[in-house]
């Protein structure tokens, strides 16, 4: 009698506990196909020979006045405790200054056949000359700035000669799928066209952090210095991106890389040959993205959460209120704080837009008229970077800009994270490190701050304070 119980236990035990998984499988014996014939290659050259043909080669110099500032020697000279005690005459860095030529090589991608050319905005910036030569051919052409965008990192140049010119086919970075054979092309270390293969990695990357517009398309096709500005086709040749950056800690290339997409290419690229310059429309907001912690009060699992709103904006005037969770725009979701960047800046001043909110658990719409982000800090992510002032980049303060500046815990304000070369700024004598505190009458303690200032000072000469090792100092800049 004890036997059989422990055998039915045993039974009972055994279907209880053996669940079993019911896998999803594929054919178990798939046909493997040879690549080709005893008589065939597999080949993309008659796919992409018309795309390498679109391909040139930048070569941009520009004069830098090198001080030594970013020497220790220097350093110590501009220590405002040096100063203190041995006098202005070793401060400036002026009697330490050298001029020399900086030369920067990228690639560029030919969109007509009238000369006009697309590039990254970092290949060209400030440079005082512009060369381009087209494939392997040295002829030397002049080219001319159309206009650049610091936001997208883009730039149009121009080219004049009676050569007939190809221009890339365009695709379409919509369709695009993980998966998709794709080729890089450009001039990866000057040594003339080259072209890598490669398949995309992953679409709509954002929090990158290279750029304020981000929605790259990921691949791991070989991106190597000089590659940037150049072309991402899929494997009909169709450009379907430009090559910007990639992600390596070596420099060389780690199967990492980033394109922008074409159709954000075609969008800027038009608006800087029609203007010179890029108008984008803006709210007046300062976002952020739903976390978990915030899921606990919102319907919504995505969206872009608004923290903040500046005075007399759109968004204020539109009756948008802190906390909202913008879900859509005209009926287009919104995934995060990125999305609604790059949504809003497609949009053009003046146009209406219609937001799908949410407030206190309430689906609502708000229509509102956007306004210019030409000098505004519109739709600024709270981890951002932005260049305003004349040449000043500003980051927000945290844990890790104290340490890379050595920042006291306890200040406030908003860092200046850079000052680019030649700019007004560095001639009025900002430095990075220096944290901003007030402009005129108005207390500096977020990016907010920082856009009600401009707006009221626009175009005027401001009281700019900032504190830099502790000490108080005023800067004029218009």
């Amino acid at each position: 009698m004890k036997k059989k119980l422990l055998i039915i236990s045993t039974l009972i035990a055994t279907q209880l506990f053996a669940k079993t998984i019911d896998f999803e499988t594929m054919d178990q014996n798939p046909t493997r196909v040879a690549p080709n014939s005893n008589n065939e290659i597999l080949s993309f050259n008659s796919s992409i020979k018309n795309s390498v043909d679109s391909i040139v080669n930048i070569s941009a110099k520009k004069h830098v006045d090198t001080n030594i500032d970013s020497l220790p020697l220097q350093q110590m000279f501009n220590d405002p405790l040096f100063k203190k005690f041995f006098g202005e005459q070793f401060g400036g860095g002026n009697q330490f200054k050298q001029n020399r030529v900086q030369r920067s090589l990228g690639s560029g991608v030919i969109i007509s056949k009238d000369g006009y050319i697309v590039t990254n905005n970092h290949v060209i910036e400030n440079a005082d000359e512009i060369t381009v030569t087209i494939g392997d051919d040295t002829t030397e052409y002049n080219g001319k700035l159309i206009g650049r965008d610091a936001d997208s990192d883009m730039a149009v140049l121009k080219i004049e000669t009676n050569k007939t010119l190809t221009p890339i086919k365009i695709g379409d970075s919509n369709t695009l799928q993980v998966g998709d054979v794709i080729f890089a092309i450009g001039n990866p270390f000057g040594i003339g066209s080259t072209v890598t293969q490669g398949i995309i990695s992953a679409l709509n990357k954002n929090k990158v952090g290279i750029n304020r517009y981000e929605n790259y398309i990921q691949t791991d096709a070989s991106i190597n210095p000089g590659n940037s500005g150049g072309a991402l086709v899929d494997s009909r040749g169709a450009l379907i991106g430009i090559n910007t950056a990639i992600i390596s800690k070596s420099g060389g290339n780690n199967g990492i890389g980033f394109a922008i997409p074409v159709d954000m290419v075609k969008d800027v690229v038009t608006k800087l040959v029609a203007d010179g310059k890029v108008t984008r429309g803006y709210l007046g907001v300062v976002i952020g993205d739903v976390d978990n912690e915030l899921l606990k009060v919102y319907k919504r699992k995505e969206g872009a959460l608004v923290l903040d709103i500046s005075a007399d904006t759109p968004a204020a005037k539109g009756g948008l209120k802190r906390g909202d969770l913008i879900y859509a725009i005209n009926g287009k979701n919104i995934k995060d704080r990125t999305a609604l960047q790059n949504t809003i800046a497609s949009f053009k001043p003046d146009e209406k837009v219609s937001l799908q909110v949410e407030r206190d658990n309430k689906d609502i719409n708000i229509s509102i008229v956007l306004g210019d982000r030409t000098s505004s800090l519109a739709e600024i992510p709270v981890d951002s970077s932005i260049t305003v002032l004349g040449g000043l980049k500003l980051s927000a303060i945290d844990a890790e800009t104290q340490k890379q500046f050595r920042l006291p815990s306890e200040i406030s304000g908003i860092l200046i994270s850079d000052v680019e070369p030649k700019s007004k700024a560095e001639k009025s004598g900002f430095q990075a490190g220096d944290v901003i505190i007030q402009i005129e009458e108005i207390e500096i303690k977020n990016f907010a701050n920082i856009e009600v200032a401009l707006k009221k000072y626009n175009n005027k000469y401001k009281r700019v304070y900032v504190n830099r090792y502790g000490q108080t100092i005023l800067f004029v800049i218009q």
